[in-house]
């Protein structure tokens, strides 16, 4: 069953949010260390007061009410998404699927430069992942991305898409992976600006990674001792680290921001790919609807359950790779080769993580480059 759905977020849980960062006990700093010890307290701070006097979560809400937003319910649960019909001729269906720490706020700039072209567009479903948004959170173990695969195919199916095409990133791209390797016949094509976490190649017996693909694990292993806390802290005691950011605005902000702020091609300077109101958007969702630890344990979840691909376990649907300059680590073709069929590879000079926010053109670009290639 499927029903329209509106967002509408009661004023008294923002009040109360107001009232949350009014009474934020800032910490100390080392002086001048800026982004060095984690997120800068004094753009915190700054962020800090323009959430409480100019940001306007009604604006969020009547441009996300502007596009048709369902809630479908699916094997008792309801899954939140966007559904926009494309204007051209001929138009693919082709669900995206957002990753952490965005939420489907994400693909917003993605919808007028799919939809609108009069020749080749798409008909767009964008889908909260599950303890994402307006998807009901999933309390009982198990809800990985594979989990969440059924979940697509059953929305795809109930919308009336027989064949439909995939795209993601981050977590994102690990649930079109799991539904392509799940439901090979139904996949028109993968496309993918991030290799997911959980996947591992299978190597043939006497069969021996590349000198490439060892120092892409080097490589893999030096970010995560810099960069990986956040990710040991959410695949073992998700629990413990979300008492506090539900409880505060100001710190989910700061553990959200960290990670926009590192993973994206800003430069040090984080406004210079997103605005005020795009940070803040993003994570006042995670705070109206209290997901910060139905979305994190994901990372526990999925820990479990690997992506095992190789010679007798591929997916062999046709998949084109999107790669942004920083999106690190990333591996070498060789690396996915094991497990994908790529007939598509695209590398772009710029663009971090996040492409969908920092280079929707080049990433709708290359989606309707891929598409036009395997017909």
């Amino acid at each position: 069953m499927i029903r329209p759905f509106t967002i509408h977020i009661e004023q008294e849980v923002l009040d109360d949010m107001i009232r949350r960062i009014q009474q934020t006990r800032w910490l100390d700093t080392i002086v001048n260390s800026g982004w060095n010890y984690g997120a800068d307290l004094t753009y915190m701070k700054e962020l800090a007061g323009y959430w409480q006097t100019t940001f306007d979560w009604r604006k969020t809400e009547m441009l996300i009410n502007s596009y048709g937003n369902y809630i479908a319910k699916l094997n008792g649960y309801d899954v939140h998404f966007m559904h926009i019909k494309g204007k051209g001729k001929k138009s693919i269906p082709l669900i995206i699927t957002h990753g952490w720490p965005p939420s489907f706020i994400e693909m917003m700039k993605l919808i007028p430069l799919l939809t609108e072209n009069k020749e080749l567009s798409f008909d767009l479903v964008i889908p909260s992942m599950m303890g994402f948004g307006f998807s009901e959170k999933i309390t009982q173990p198990g809800c990985n991305v594979f989990f969440m695969a059924d979940f697509w195919f059953m929305l795809m199916t109930e919308l009336g898409y027989s064949t439909f095409g995939l795209q993601g990133g981050d977590f994102g791209a690990g649930v079109s992976s799991a539904l392509a390797l799940k439901y090979p016949k139904h996949v028109l094509g993968l496309h993918l600006n991030y290799i997911p976490g959980n996947y591992q190649p299978v190597l043939a017996k006497n069969e021996k990674f590349t000198e490439e693909e060892i120092l892409y694990f080097k490589s893999e292993n030096d970010w995560y001792l810099k960069e990986g806390g956040y990710s040991h802290q959410q695949k073992t005691k998700p629990l413990t680290l979300a008492y506090g950011l539900n409880d505060s605005p100001v710190a989910l902000c700061a553990w959200i921001f960290e990670k926009m702020h590192g993973w994206s091609n800003c430069k040090g300077q984080i406004e210079s790919v997103f605005t005020k109101d795009e940070l803040l958007s993003n994570v006042t969702l995670y705070w109206v609807t209290e997901t910060i630890h139905s979305s994190v344990r994901l990372y526990n979840e999925n820990s479990k359950s690997p992506l095992k691909l190789g010679k007798y376990s591929l997916i062999d649907i046709p998949v084109g790779i999107a790669r942004f300059k920083f999106e690190e680590p990333f591996p070498p073709r060789k690396f996915i080769e094991r497990g994908f069929n790529i007939t598509h590879w695209s590398n772009f000079p710029e663009g971090g993580h996040f492409p969908a926010i920092e280079q929707p053109e080049l990433l709708a670009e290359d989606i309707y480059r891929f598409f036009k290639s395997i017909g």
